[in-house]
């Protein structure tokens, strides 16, 4: 079982996201504890926190650690590779894929079932089985293995590339979905604050991931940064973004509670309660005192 880690973000969704980026496992496969829930603060604008979880990965039936399966299947892989006569080169893509994966999971003596499917030079395989979790790994790279290496497999000695995609437990849209809204969320980040926003470490496929969903924002760029397996995607503001006027924050008026945008530099409201007399206001004034005195003077007339 792995260790309780802390993530934090604007909302307890936001920091569960936080947690499944940083554990690469899908939320079916994390536990999680709310340290702490988010809070507007004071008005909203004094004393706000942040959301706070407590997540590890949720603990296996079996007692092997994704790094010990990866390493597995690194090694029974490359033994099949060495000794595969079984797969024929420039034979049938998907029985080539079938049976190399067949001879892996044979040699770590694991049950799975090999759905295949094959269109458009691309052959398509979902892996089948109890606890594929373990196949999965942790942010997918034991099924990247599993791919990469069925791809040697299948494009040895071949003149036109074939394409794979390996999935199981659907673990590949359901990571694509976090990823999106991973990729908005720190956009928004980047705005909200004027910073540069540095991503976890992810494979090739992941980070294109982002690049595709923020190219829809205008106001933020996006480009790698760093050598693999740490190469990693960095979220910056558009020069048009930068240079866009800000609000400026209004005149606190401790008698309403609040910030008062609308409020002159004289101190009055443009058109509040408050607001500066009008003219015609003035000449009715005016005229009562008129009117006033008048009535004053035909009374001491009177007397």
């Amino acid at each position: 079982m792995s260790d309780w880690q802390e993530f934090t973000g604007k909302t307890v969704q936001d920091a569960l996201t936080s947690a499944l980026i940083a554990l690469g496992v899908p939320e079916d496969q994390v536990e999680y504890e709310e340290v702490q829930k988010e809070g507007s603060g004071f008005l909203g604008l004094f004393g706000a926190k942040e959301a706070i979880i407590r997540a590890r990965i949720k603990d296996s039936e079996t007692d092997r650690t994704f790094g010990d399966v990866e390493n597995n299947v690194k090694s029974s892989a490359a033994s099949a590779v060495n000794t595969g006569s079984s797969v024929a080169v420039f034979g049938d893509p998907e029985k080539d894929a079938k049976e190399f994966l067949t001879d892996v999971f044979d040699k770590m003596n694991l049950q799975v079932e090999i759905q295949t499917a094959y269109s458009e030079e691309t052959v398509f395989i979902e892996l089948v089985g109890e606890d594929m979790g373990v196949l999965i790994g942790k942010r997918g790279q034991t099924l990247d293995s599993l791919q990469y290496l069925t791809s040697l497999v299948v494009n040895k000695g071949r003149e036109e590339y074939i394409r794979i995609k390996m999935d199981s437990e659907n673990y590949r849209d359901r990571r694509q979905k976090t990823i999106e809204n991973l990729a908005k969320n720190l956009a928004k980040k980047a705005k909200n604050t004027g910073r540069v926003v540095h991503v976890d470490a992810m494979n090739p496929y992941e980070r294109r991931i982002i690049h595709s969903v923020l190219q829809e924002d205008k106001y933020v760029d996006t480009h790698s940064e760093g050598e693999e397996p740490n190469r990693h995607v960095v979220i910056t503001l558009t020069e048009e973004y930068a240079n866009m006027p800000r609000k400026p924050r209004g005149k606190y008026n401790n008698r309403r509670g609040g910030y008062n945008r609308g409020y002159k530099k004289d101190g009055y409201r443009k058109n509040g309660r408050y607001g500066k007399r009008s003219d015609s206001y003035q000449n009715d004034y005016k005229d009562n005192n008129s009117n006033h005195e008048k009535g004053e003077s035909s009374e001491e007339a009177t007397e």
